[in-house]
């Protein structure tokens, strides 16, 4: 059985090391795979999308453990999903929702039952006291329904679908790379006014910077330094600038209001 890890813990502290312990502890036959452990610290949007982009590549049934978890201790539920492909394991904080959706339909649990825990909570590190054990036992074969009760709103992330507004496609920045590409959490067939034109241009307000720029291809369609749109590999449109860093000439960021209309 597979598991994936998504955490903001970094590489220098035992804690990623804690979580594998425990869910090899529980099933010694699992294997286990980082996503990644460089998540911004508390950046769930970072997180959510890092983890979509990447969970639909990994064969059924994989299990996906995230824990960017600013609100660990306090009033927010640990959760398991269930979905016509996978599974995720982690906080109701809006980290498993996106990628969640993605796969169809889903049930999601209320993590409440004690007996797949460890047998003592911390209040600090739920990854490892609660979603590292509960995954190990799903990954045995444990039913979902085992871990507590179905609930019907989990939390869904402000940023999961775009809006027209005023003739405008409104979202936001979900991710900036480290390339400077701005993700945003727009499709392409959002633009459906540009039907197949070739560098269809559009008017691209990011804050409150505003550019006319040119929806692409390749990068290398326009020139040097140059804004562009593009649909990237995530399958959403992502502001770039060829050779260029379109997070330092838009002053972009991770939740930064993205409007696009017709030019």
């Amino acid at each position: 059985m597979l598991v994936t890890l998504t955490t903001d813990f970094g590489l220098a502290d035992p804690y990623v090391a804690e979580m594998k312990a425990v869910m090899l502890s529980i099933n010694p036959s699992l294997q286990i795979v980082d996503i990644t452990h460089q998540i911004k610290r508390f950046d769930v949007r970072m997180g959510a999308f890092v983890l979509a982009s990447a969970a639909k590549y990994f064969p059924p049934r994989t299990i996906h453990v995230g824990v960017v978890d600013p609100g660990v201790g306090a009033s927010r539920r640990p959760i398991l999903i269930e979905t016509m492909r996978s599974f995720y394991v982690g906080p109701d904080n809006g980290l498993l929702t996106l990628a969640a959706r993605r796969d169809g339909s889903m049930i999601s649990y209320h993590i409440t039952n004690r007996g797949y825990m460890l047998p003592r909570v911390s209040r600090t590190f739920h990854g490892r006291d609660i979603f590292a054990p509960v995954a190990a036992h799903l990954s045995k074969g444990t039913p979902p329904s085992e871990f507590g009760a179905e609930i019907a709103d989990a939390v869904t992330p402000t940023f999961v679908e775009p809006r027209l507004v005023e003739g405008k496609v409104v979202g936001e920045v979900i991710h900036a790379d480290n390339f400077g590409n701005l993700i945003t959490n727009i499709p392409l067939s959002a633009l459906g006014w540009i039907g197949a034109k070739t560098n269809a241009r559009v008017r691209l307000k990011v804050g409150e910077i505003s550019r006319t720029v040119a929806v692409t291809q390749a990068y290398a369609e326009v020139q040097p330094n140059e804004a562009l749109l593009i649909e990237g590999s995530a399958e959403l449109l992502e502001i770039s600038m060829n050779q260029g860093s379109a997070a330092r000439s838009f002053k972009g960021k991770t939740g930064s209001r993205v409007e696009i209309s017709r030019a």
